[in-house]
């Protein structure tokens, strides 16, 4: 019999990316295995009835039983603590009654809720990392490496690491930093690698893109991505081609963004920004010729598996990035599904559209990037190594570390 799984998320379900990344796995995976989830909604996406009653009709249709909890900010670090006991109080209530067998936390947060559960009811617990957390807040400049947060922080991915029964990582490249832990070598606990998967039934290659070449930039534009490289790179497509034009889908950046054109002398006239609902983000990457984002090559982002590189390689559209993230590159040269420049320099950045200008050349591009994107991103592929995950961590000895 399949042990319940209560899954627990720190992002809101009523988020673009909670409904991407936790509940297009969850519903495949509930279909075999009772499902209880956990999240932490936001205030203003839990105002929007509409949405949120719509949301919670598909859980329901699902057969998942959903428990949202209020995502508090203010006051960050007690803030997030607050929710942690939370989190633990409603585990404790659920467990027994549930009879849940195995707590799926996804990401750091989350995960320090599931070690405490593991240790007070014996549920096995899988530490889905999604990436190296506490060296993002360094990295992202939140913590400063020397401080008390980042020395605490790294005591917690410890316990984590050494006591999970399982770890899901987004990257091979992840893997081989965790091998390197001095405190892990004769103890690395049973690792497997999951990126960020995309549902290729919705991004697939629709009507040819435009006539006029479609540079694509998808997402936010801020904290960990270079957008300023983005803008280089379109102004070194327009000296090929004087009519291109860079399609930008985004929420909330539009002031950022306008600003970074403006200073890159980009014209209004060749750039299209808009937002963009889930929904409709499929059909606006089938627009484009080619997608283009460059991301901080720091430490932590060896970890991280970007959602829209599977998304675009599924419309058929390759991809200009950068080098140092994740497995980006072993997956974009080996499958010759796009470019990813060494650095950000103006003479890497015009070389990088050079290439990509080659690569399109090829007319069977476009059949060779959905073919990569079945084979690294198909969220059928995702859900079945989730599902072999819980077997996995059902049937073996739990770790008592």
């Amino acid at each position: 019999m399949n042990a319940p799984v209560l899954y627990i998320t720190y992002d809101g379900l009523l988020e673009p990316l909670g409904q991407s990344q936790v509940l297009a796995y969850l519903e495949r995976l509930a279909a075999d295995r009772e499902v209880h989830l956990l999240s932490f909604e936001k205030p203003a996406d839990w105002r929007d009835r509409a949405a949120r009653e719509a949301l919670a009709a598909r859980v329901r249709a699902a057969g998942i039983r959903w428990r949202p909890l209020r995502y508090h900010k203010r006051l960050s670090v007690l803030a997030t603590a607050w929710d942690a006991v939370r989190g633990i109080a409603f585990g404790l209530w659920l467990i027994p009654r549930a009879r849940i067998g195995i707590v799926h936390a996804r990401s750091y947060v989350p995960a320090v809720m599931a070690l405490a559960l593991k240790r007070l009811t014996g549920a096995r617990f899988v530490f889905d990392m999604r990436g190296f957390w506490v060296d993002e807040r360094v990295d992202g400049g939140l913590w400063p490496r020397d401080g008390l947060l980042y020395r605490i922080g790294k005591r917690f991915e410890r316990r984590l690491l050494l006591a999970a029964d399982h770890v899901v990582s987004l990257t091979q490249a992840a893997v081989r930093q965790m091998e390197r832990f001095d405190y892990l070598r004769g103890r690395m606990p049973p690792v497997t690698v999951i990126p960020t998967c995309a549902d290729l039934n919705r991004f697939r290659p629709s009507s040819p893109p435009e006539a006029d070449f479609v540079l694509g930039y998808v997402g936010s534009a801020g904290t960990w991505y270079r957008f300023d490289a983005v803008v280089a790179s379109f102004a070194a497509l327009r000296s090929h081609l004087p009519r291109a034009r860079l399609l930008i889908l985004n929420r909330n950046e539009h002031d950022y963004i306008r600003r970074c054109l403006s200073e890159g002398g980009i014209p209004d006239a060749s750039v299209e920004l808009r937002e963009a609902s889930p929904a409709q983000v499929p059909q606006q990457m089938a627009r484009m010729h080619a997608g283009v984002f460059f991301i901080k090559p720091v430490f932590s982002k060896q970890a991280s598996a970007p959602t829209k590189l599977g998304e675009f390689l599924g419309c058929g559209v390759p991809c200009l990035t950068n080098a140092g993230v994740g497995d980006l590159t072993d997956i974009l040269h080996g499958e010759k599904a796009g470019v990813a420049v060494t650095d950000l320099e103006p003479d890497a950045l015009r070389d990088g559209i050079d290439a990509l200008l080659e690569l399109l050349r090829d007319p069977t591009i476009r059949a060779r990037c959905v073919e990569a994107a079945h084979r690294h991103f198909s969220l059928d592929e995702g859900v079945a190594r989730y599902r072999a995950v819980y077997r996995s961590v059902q049937e073996s000895r739990p770790c008592d570390c």
